[in-house]
């Protein structure tokens, strides 16, 4: 049993080191045509480790200023869904 407890702590560990070395940048650059909705997806989905890093630093920000409107947020709200659903649904217990 505290084999499966270590290993398990040892998998969520490097995921989460992975899923940091995804997070979103600063906010400094602005492109000519903005975050679409596939980096709002992407942003979305990713937005549990960027809130977290986001509060030990003030150059990483949750959410791209420079987007290009209604798909950006579009996407962002679908990769939270994508996210948040499975995570809900697990912790159900029947």
């Amino acid at each position: 049993m505290a084999r499966r407890t270590g290993t398990a702590l040892v998998v969520v560990l490097g995921v989460l080191v992975l899923l940091g070395a995804c997070a979103a940048g600063a906010n400094v650059e602005q492109t000519p045509s903005g975050a679409n909705f596939w980096w709002g997806l992407w942003h979305g989905m990713i937005l549990p480790v960027t809130f977290i890093v986001s509060l030990f630093t003030d150059t990483v920000s949750i959410y791209e200023v420079d987007n290009n409107g209604n798909w950006y947020d579009f996407g962002f709200m679908l990769g939270i869904a994508l996210f948040s659903g499975p995570v809900i649904a697990g912790s159900r217990r029947h």
